[in-house]
């Protein structure tokens, strides 16, 4: 190469390190300004922090996901460092945790019943009281007993029976259609049994039979005994039921 082919040379790589040199230095054109995006502050967001260091970031956010998770199962949050009062929201602001458990007062009466222990009055329904009386005495009044009639009582206590019925309110058809309880006005003025009082002697045995009901009946069949005096003789009640076959004493 000649030397003016090496000037050549060198003086082209001169112009061309000249110009990309002067291309560098060349100042850029401005970039267009930016403008800031409005971010809603309304309820649950908040606009985001730059943040310096993302990893304290991190390390913040896990620490209060853990504090949260121990809340909700039950026990006391843990921490690290100083405590905090409260949980942190994004935009700096404490919010106080409160976990309320409700008290349910449940009142367990008992239902007081005012007529529970109240008696209740039921009228009993017995057998008419006998009527019993000294012998030679009339009763003002007489209640039949079962085997019962007008005639038989008027020949035990001495009375005409046509005055009974009449004292009673009663005909002679009626007199032996009556029922026990049926009660007997014995006049105390009237005369005495027309005839003999007594049916059948006695002192004697009597053997029941079927048909005889009770002890009163088995008087009337005597006329004159009074019922009372037979339950006295054999021991018994002038109630008591009789069987067939049983004996008893007639006074």
């Amino acid at each position: 190469m000649t030397q003016k082919q090496r000037s050549m040379l060198i003086f082209s790589i001169l112009m061309v390190g000249t110009i990309l040199l002067s291309a560098c230095t060349q100042s850029l054109s401005a970039a267009p300004a930016e403008t800031p995006t409005q971010i809603p502050t309304g309820l649950f967001v908040s606009p985001i922090a730059s943040v310096e260091n993302p990893m304290e970031m991190i390390e913040q956010f896990a620490k209060q996901t853990e504090a949260a998770q121990t809340v909700a199962a039950g026990g006391d949050p843990v921490t690290t460092g100083t405590p905090d009062t409260g949980a942190t929201s994004t935009d700096g602001t404490s919010v106080a945790i409160v976990t309320a458990t409700p008290t349910v007062e449940v009142n367990v009466s008992t239902p007081t019943n005012a007529n529970a222990d109240a008696a209740t009055d039921v009228p009993a329904t017995s057998a008419p009281a006998a009527t019993s009386v000294p012998p030679g005495v009339r009763p003002p009044s007489y209640t039949l007993m079962s085997g019962e009639f007008p005639y038989c009582i008027a020949r035990r206590y001495n009375v005409d029976p046509d005055a009974l019925l009449a004292a009673s309110g009663l005909t002679p058809a009626e007199a032996y259609n009556l029922v026990a309880g049926t009660v007997l006005t014995i006049p105390q003025n009237a005369g005495g049994f027309p005839g003999s009082r007594s049916l059948q002697a006695h002192p004697a045995s009597y053997s029941v039979v079927s048909g005889d009901e009770t002890v009163y009946s088995i008087a009337c069949k005597y006329g004159d005994v009074d019922p009372n005096a037979i339950a006295t003789a054999n021991n018994i009640s002038a109630s008591s039921k009789l069987t067939v076959g049983q004996v008893l004493q007639i006074p």
